[in-house]
């Protein structure tokens, strides 16, 4: 891949993956020569970023005809990043986008963004995300976002066109594209508003906001923080509608927040949020709909949060997704997380049903695998795919129109992570699971619509090597690519087929050699089994001292934890690897023992 920066000192920054002067750069693994250095580890290694090896590109994505690949990328291994395109006939790469202000960065981001960002654990400046606009023509177009406005830029033109400003006073959040592409949605001083990309007009879609008391289209904190919600509004897949949240705090009482430190005191020194403590009431929230051309709003027949009859057991909406037909789905939970419930509407009406419920203890962990089943006329039409914990693990399964269970299309003591795709056409379902082992993820193939009768095949993995793989699936369903990493591999990238999972072509690869991770001599942790008292196998990591230079143990030991539910803490990832206050700890004479207290593919152990 050929890079076009316009620093040419970025250039010779960079290496190259193959012989042609086309490919993708490679980082830099040169080592350095002072031995001095290479055993130096300052403390603040431990706050930089970005971490060793991780300068891959990243938000991989398909243009609508599949011909490039577009990703976000720094060539001077910063966290500024810009978009780039990559043609996969050519195998050439050109700068796609570089924000005409500079971009993100710290100095210029509007509290709202502030908070967002804290929500999305989301540390890159510059270009932080962008969205493919559908064209009906052969205009290859993306949106980006940028504290000064939101930019429409086509490929091969020379400047950006700003579509609409935005400033801190006044920002513009979390826009998303129509999927028709000719409409921009968008949250502004907590109203929701849409843009005619056509002839730039705008509309404020919803009125009574009241600051940050009474929001429209805004996730509120638990959603995003315990719930992974990041969205508080859904565009319909005919483009008429939008689904949205009313979040009202009125009734929650503000928690301060001072900031250390500061010289001032007053508005500047601390910050006020409506916090809902444990045993107290939640937000109130409901769940609206209001055509694109600014009509009534209509409310479903929802209430979550706040005080409500004893016989409502409608406490957290988790998810909403659109079917065909302008079908609107929200997943509902109840405050001790034991009943999931999907509830589909009537958006004319706001009447609901219930599709489908389902009751696990001690809780029913929230997942992204519900995909609607409307691409072609089966006798699945209209129904959709689910996954289910009832069995201790994690797994698919088929069901109709009315919400019933036709069958399971996997099984087995292992669990699935996400849905990649589904070609109903063929009757094949992609997905990324943990059959080869909790500590890896792979993609899987598997039959979509279960036989009767039949015991089920297994699915085939179309992944190639040990440790994690994410994937991002092309439209047509020929292609994908894979982002790689193990505990002794950085993250690489490459172009597969969704065939038989061959390579097609290297993307992006860096080497082990890293000079930042020869000088501060990193070291893969070892990873080793304990049993629990139940029999069930867990998993740690070992960050040995060097014993060349602190002899031989026993060491100061540090041990590390974590218990939350959905997280697999020990895993064969580059991420462990580069756990710099592991290694900083490690590099200081003292052991560090890192410890996944269950297995997620076990529902619940008792390690006590």
């Amino acid at each position: 891949m050929q890079s076009v920066d316009e620093n040419e000192s970025q250039n010779k920054k960079l290496r190259i993956l193959r012989s042609s002067n086309n490919d993708m750069p490679l980082t830099d693994n040169t080592i350095p020569q002072n031995v001095e250095d290479s055993i130096l580890f300052p403390i603040e290694e431990i706050v930089q970023s970005p971490l060793p090896g991780y300068e891959a590109p990243t938000s991989i994505g398909f243009s609508a005809e599949d011909s490039l690949l577009t990703y976000l990328f720094s060539p001077d291994h910063t966290l500024s990043r810009k978009v780039f395109a990559f043609d996969l006939k050519s195998g050439k790469q050109e700068l796609f986008f570089g924000p005409p202000d500079g971009g993100l960065d710290e100095s210029n981001i509007s509290p709202e963004e502030k908070l967002r960002r804290e929500r999305l654990r989301q540390r890159g400046l510059g270009v932080t995300w962008y969205e493919w606009v559908k064209t009906g023509s052969k205009k290859k177009a993306i949106m980006v976002p940028l504290p000064s406005g939101l930019y429409l830029q086509e490929l091969h033109s020379s400047k950006p066109e700003l579509k609409l400003p935005s400033s801190a006073l006044s920002p513009v959040i979390d826009p998303h594209v129509s999927p028709d592409g000719t409409m921009l949605a968008y949250i502004r001083e907590s109203e929701l508003h849409v843009l005619n990309l056509l002839y730039n007009e705008s509309k404020q879609l919803t009125h009574g906001a009241q600051g940050n008391t009474v929001t429209h289209g805004l996730a509120e904190y638990i959603a995003q923080e315990e719930m992974d919600r990041k969205n508080g509004y859904w565009w319909s897949l005919d483009s008429k509608f939008i689904a949205f949240t009313q979040v009202d705090s009125s009734e929650i009482p503000l928690f301060r927040i001072m900031h250390q430190g500061e010289s001032s005191v007053g508005s500047e020194a601390q910050e006020d949020h409506p916090y809902p403590f444990a045993g107290a009431s939640n937000v109130k929230v409901r769940l609206g709909v209001v055509s694109v051309h600014g009509d009534s709003i209509t409310w479903m027949d929802l209430l979550c949060g706040g005080t409500k009859e004893p016989d409502n057991e409608d406490e957290y909406l988790a998810r909403v997704h659109w079917m065909h037909g302008n079908v609107l789905i929200a997943q509902v939970l109840n405050r001790s997380h034991s009943k999931l419930k999907l509830l589909k509407f009537d958006i004319k009406t706001g009447k609901k049903e219930v599709l489908y419920a389902e009751e696990q203890l001690p809780w029913i962990n929230l997942h992204d695998c519900f995909a609607p089943l409307d691409k072609g006329i089966t006798k699945y039409s209209g129904g959709f795919i689910w996954a289910s914990e009832k069995s201790g693990f994690r797994h698919l399964c088929v069901h109709d129109a009315n919400g019933t269970c036709l069958g399971p299309i996997t099984e087995g003591e292992w669990m699935v992570e996400q849905i990649a795709g589904i070609n109903e056409a063929a009757g094949m379902i992609y997905f990324t699971a943990t059959l080869d082992g909790p500590l890896e993820s792979h993609l899987y193939r598997a039959k979509l619509y279960p036989i009767e009768n039949n015991p089920l095949q297994a699915p085939v993995r179309l992944t190639n090597g040990k440790g994690k793989h994410s994937v991002v699936l092309d439209h047509r369903l020929q292609n994908f690519v894979d982002i790689h990493d193990s505990l002794d591999s950085p993250p690489r990238v490459s172009l597969c087929s969704l065939f038989d999972g061959r390579e097609i072509m290297p993307l992006f690869e860096q080497s082990f050699t890293i000079p930042r991770f020869k000088r501060l001599e990193l070291e893969p942790p070892k990873i080793v089994q304990i049993q629990a008292n139940d029999g069930t196998i867990l998993y740690g990591a070992l960050y040995d001292p060097d014993p060349t230079r602190f002899g031989p143990p026993p060491y100061k030991t540090m041990i590390s934890v974590y218990g939350g539910p959905g997280v697999q803490y020990v895993c064969d990832s580059w991420i462990g690897t580069a756990d710099m206050r592991a290694q900083y700890l490690r590099s200081q004479g003292i052991l560090v023992w890192k410890v996944s207290i269950f297995n997620l593919d076990i529902l619940t152990v008792d390690v006590i």
